[in-house]
């Protein structure tokens, strides 16, 4: 261990083995270590008897739940958008070899009490419960103008320039109402909270199209994919990727302690009595913490069930938001499930989730809106976590942080998190202009 590095990761949460994979592509000297004794970190997934044990303090999980090791049950459950750029990295890198990807069948959102598929294109528009017919027809229109809008040809702008008109401005033309503007910006757009209708309206644009061409590139009823066993493989695809690279893994190394010089600039890590010199840490926030500040805390609840969520279709696995609005709440809610199509869970068995920012100091209450939607449980458990993001400068002690993860079941803003560390890191923009094609052969 008595080596110097360019780069030590500490934690194999996604975050920290996805740049360990780019940064070992790039072909620098990276080693990784975690404490734990498995791949991770907060992003681990969990076998039965596992889940049992962190919940129920036992590991008797009850037998008609089924064989322990049928289950892999995410920690932090989030759906890959197809045509996102999570995507756009596992081909960048060439970890999708190491991946298999099965179509989300379900994208939903709830509005008025009910449950809704999330319409994609004008024609879905047209269809739509959550609109009457006037309605519809604006809001067909404005998904017209949304699908032809190209950012490099000004005659689809229509005489806007999105990087100055803001979102409320832009459907104010198009006179929407606030019902369609929540579903529009919260399950479409997904933006967290309303702050996007006072911005530039080209961030909603785009990701609004990034929306319909991840729905229209499976042709299925959601624009999400996700691994068979679920996330727990992705981790480990990139340490492979790591590896095949030249770079080091070492886990269950405890304390795993940040060394500084007099300038506060970090010159390696020690373990066991032992030093790794390197010139950058990269980190989750439980490895310094006295570099970070907490900022929030999720609350969730994890379900077992025996059946999909009512009125999704059926729906083997799927996505349904529940906006802020909707729940007179601050930030909205989010429920995941996923099940034996997905290999998580043994067959005729549902994995549900229900996170949101938390806003109090009770769970159980706070998520009941969400939890009201999942019909009878065999299980359920609760839990809350802090979220930290880092306060150090980087460029003064070589220090370099992500954020913990938000309560969002998708990965968009996962991913801006790893891009912006990269360039941190490098100095550079990561190129993610490649040939979406290459994943296909996974996605069957």
């Amino acid at each position: 261990m008595d080596e110097e590095y360019d780069v030590i990761v500490l934690g194999t949460g996604l975050k920290e083995c996805i740049l360990s994979g780019l940064l070992s592509v790039d072909g620098l000297k990276v080693l990784h270590m975690d404490r734990n004794d498995y791949y991770g970190g907060e992003s681990t997934s969990l076998n039965l008897i596992q889940l049992w044990k962190r919940f129920r303090g036992s590991d008797k999980p009850p037998a008609q739940l089924g064989s322990s090791r049928d289950y892999n049950v995410d920690m932090i459950p989030k759906f890959i958008m197809a045509n996102g750029a999570l995507v756009r990295v596992l081909i960048h890198t060439d970890v999708t070899k190491y991946l298999y990807f099965k179509a989300v069948d379900g994208s939903f959102v709830y509005n008025k009490g009910k449950i809704h598929k999330v319409p994609a294109t004008d024609m879905e528009a047209l269809k739509s419960p959550l609109m009457g017919i006037f309605e519809k027809r604006r809001a067909r229109k404005f998904f017209i103008y949304v699908q032809d809008y190209n950012e490099g040809e000004p005659k689809t702008h229509e005489g806007m320039d999105l990087t100055r008109v803001t979102t409320r401005e832009l459907i104010a033309k198009y006179g929407l109402d606030d019902n369609t503007v929540d579903f529009i910006g919260h399950a479409l757009a997904l933006h967290r909270d309303d702050c996007y209708l006072d911005e530039p309206a080209l961030d909603t644009v785009k990701r609004m199209k990034l929306y319909a061409e991840s729905v229209a590139r499976f042709a299925g009823g959601s624009p999400y994919i996700y691994p068979l066993y679920g996330l727990g493989e992705l981790p480990q695809a990139f340490a492979r990727l790591s590896a095949v690279y030249g770079g080091t893994y070492m886990l269950n190394k405890p304390e795993c302690k940040v060394e500084f010089d007099e300038e506060g600039k970090v010159i390696g890590v020690t373990s066991e009595g032992e030093t790794a010199k390197c010139k950058k840490v990269v980190c989750d926030p439980s490895y310094l913490p006295n570099k970070v500040r907490k900022v929030g805390k999720v609350a969730r609840a994890i379900a077992i069930m025996s059946h999909p969520i009512p009125n999704t279709n059926d729906s083997h696995s799927a996505q349904v938001i529940l906006p802020q609005k909707q729940l007179g709440r601050k930030s909205d809610m989010y429920l995941f499930c996923c099940s034996y199509s997905h290999n998580v869970a043994p067959k005729g068995k549902f994995i549900a989730f229900v996170s949101t920012e938390a806003e109090t100091d009770h769970p159980e209450t706070e998520l009941k809106p969400g939890i009201d939607l999942l019909g009878p449980v065999d299980e359920i458990f609760f839990e809350t976590y802090d979220r930290y993001e880092p306060v150090n400068e980087p460029s003064l002690d070589n220090c370099f942080i992500s954020t913990s993860y938000d309560a969002t079941t998708h990965f968009e803003s996962t991913v801006v998190d790893v891009l912006n560390m990269y360039t941190l890191i490098t100095g550079k923009v990561l190129d993610l202009n490649v040939d979406l094609s290459a994943a296909s052969a996974a996605e069957e």
